[in-house]
């Protein structure tokens, strides 16, 4: 038994210990010298508690004392003393008592650390990375982590609950075009041939619904090799579940109960049941966005109706080349947006490929826009009547592909709402988008690409669609989003090999290359293959939203850079002559 053996945790004590003789051990917050009394704050991840040194008790004990300096590692034992009414700090869970120290021993000094351990840090992100033991001691940071169990802990006892089988799938497998960019892995004992790290267990799940476990669920560790985003990681972690003889509808019910059950569990938030749904082409009619922040208005009108034939070039063209006009109302912001500010919006809808941003100002002295010129009074009259206009509100406009219209106002009405600080960040709104298109058509690659991936199945309906208009066909796809952020993604999949050989050659897949890359799971599916369909919630995005940051990398415990590199370790690095020679690897290209 380790002679540190701690009675308590220092955060959990209070005046209900008064009395008690207690032993701790943590690291050192603060100390205070006041001469004949030295006060050490003891900290470990339960919180913080004062602990008191009287210069009476012994002269040894108080030597040691003074030596202590911040993030010393200390066992002390003492009896919990209730503190004089001076010296109360109800700012602390623990500041109704304190520790009278008895015998205290250093059992790890430490240097001046690069970076405070406090909550308020301002450092730069490089810094907490580099030293990334030294961030995850802060608080807020261990508060975050003691989240994440929870809400893991939370879906394990759930699934089992529901019949779910917690199976895992591997780590080293085919690679296969999926999507993403595979991260390979050279075999040694097989020279020239690579495993891939998983993208996500998508084919293992659905083999496993073949093998009849029925109902599936792992907590997993995902792989992609892409340009990162700020919401982004290259290896992320994915609750991931699969379900047999079920239709879209039972997958979805499921899930809002588990979303309902983390919430409560965790949050002590209610959510109320059935979550809403929305279709695809009405999200992005309104918000112009498959995942929409329903928290605030600044939905997206179509006025290409009214300005189909306007002098206004700019519009009359885009319809004319099968675009789109759309409008939003920024209400009651007439007053709220200088002329500057307007052109700066102008600016920001440029990033998303926008060539500009027409607007209309109601001011209390009337309307005011580069563009009432171009516009009859009719016209005029009949955008604002469609987007319900009033004295105060301005309106936005963008014309062109539709793509750039959605992209651009859809990243507007939310960049208008965090600058007026209009959204309520106590607001949880969940909301389903369903009947996703099965396809898109990428222009550069001049073939059909998954809106989802491969294996997702299109609605029964729109079947005979995949032969004569492949991008008109809906998929039994869904996706739960918060707040503007995509929680997860499913579908029910298509368990007919014929069926899913069709999907492959609308891919752009021969027979030869389908059967090549997934040849193990069309084998698989001439054995019996029961309806299947699933969903993939990122746990990873879950728990950053569940307590509050912006920043996914502060709930991975060592997550990557921009440039996917890990500060603390300095990885990736490169592997040394003999590694490559036993892979049979030779690298020939600069640095």
């Amino acid at each position: 038994m380790s002679k540190y053996k701690r009675t308590h945790m220092c955060g959990e004590l209070g005046l209900e210990n008064v009395g008690q003789k207690v032993s701790l051990t943590g690291w050192v917050q603060r100390t205070r010298d006041l001469g004949g009394l030295i006060f050490i704050q003891l900290r470990d991840r339960a919180g913080i508690v004062q602990t008191v040194v009287n210069k009476d008790v012994t002269e040894e004990l108080f030597k040691e004392a003074a030596k202590v300096r911040g993030e010393y590692v200390l066992s002390i034992t003492g009896e919990v003393a209730k503190r004089a009414e001076n010296a109360i700090n109800p700012k602390m869970s623990t500041g109704y008592i304190e520790i009278i120290v008895e015998s205290l021993e250093i059992i790890s000094k430490a240097e001046t650390p690069p970076i405070y351990i406090e909550d308020d840090l301002n450092v730069s992100e490089s810094l907490r990375l580099k030293y990334r033991y030294l961030d995850l001691r802060r608080p807020v940071m261990q508060s975050i982590f003691m989240t994440r169990h929870k809400v893991s802990k939370v879906v394990r006892d759930f699934m089992d609950e529901n019949g779910f089988l917690e199976v895992e799938t591997p780590m080293l497998t085919k690679t296969t075009p999926e999507g993403a960019r595979d991260y390979l892995v050279p075999s040694r004992v097989q020279p020239g041939n690579f495993f891939a790290l998983p993208q996500s267990p998508q084919l293992f799940k659905q083999i496993l619904m073949v093998s009849g476990f029925d109902k599936y669920f792992q907590i997993v560790k995902c792989f992609r090799d892409e340009d990162l985003r700020a919401d982004r990681q290259p290896e992320f972690t994915q609750i991931d579940l699969e379900m047999s003889f079920v239709d879209k509808e039972d997958v979805m019910e499921l899930n809002e109960r588990l979303l309902q059950r983390v919430f409560k569990e965790v949050l002590d938030v209610d959510i109320k049941l059935p979550i809403p749904k929305m279709t695809y082409k009405e999200a992005m009619d309104r918000y112009g966005s498959d995942k929409p922040d329903t928290r605030f208005g600044f939905e997206l009108k179509e006025i290409g109706d009214i300005v189909s034939t306007s002098d206004f070039k700019v519009f009359a063209d885009a319809i004319s080349g099968g675009g789109l006009v759309k409008a939003i109302n920024a209400e009651s912001c007439s007053q709220k947006l200088s002329r500057k500010e307007i052109d700066s919006l102008g600016e920001f809808v440029k990033t998303y490929k926008a060539k500009g941003l027409a607007w209309i100002n109601l001011t209390a002295e009337g309307i005011k826009s580069p563009i009432a010129k171009f516009l009859k009074e009719e016209e005029l009259n009949s955008i604002i009547e469609r987007v319900g206009a009033k004295t105060g509100d301005i309106i936005f406009i963008v014309a062109d592909k539709a793509k750039v219209v959605y992209d651009s106002l859809g990243q507007l009405r939310i960049e208008l709402a965090k600058r007026l600080n209009m959204i309520d960040k106590n607001i949880y709104n969940l909301l389903w988008v369903t009947e996703f298109p099965l396809l898109d058509f990428d222009e550069e690659e001049n073939r059909y690409v998954a809106m989802h991936h491969p294996f997702t199945s299109p609605m029964d309906e729109d079947i005979a669609l995949l032969d004569t208009e492949p991008v008109k066909v809906r998929a039994k796809a869904y996706d739960i989003v918060l707040n503007g952020y995509e929680l997860g993604g499913g579908s029910i999949r298509i368990h007919s090999q014929e069926l899913q050989e069709k999907m492959f050659g609308l891919l752009g897949f021969s027979k030869e290359q389908a059967w090549n890359k997934f040849g193990f799971l069309l084998e698989a599916f001439k054995y019996g293959t029961p309806p299947h369909g699933g969903l993939a919630f990122g746990l990873d995005r879950i728990v950053m939203l569940l307590t509050g940051t912006d920043n996914i990398k502060d709930v991975v415990a060592f997550p990557k850079t921009q440039t996917a590199s890990c500060l603390m370790t300095n990885a990736p690095s490169p592997a040394d002559a003999k590694q490559l020679e036993e892979l049979r690897i030779k690298t020939d290209l600069e640095a």
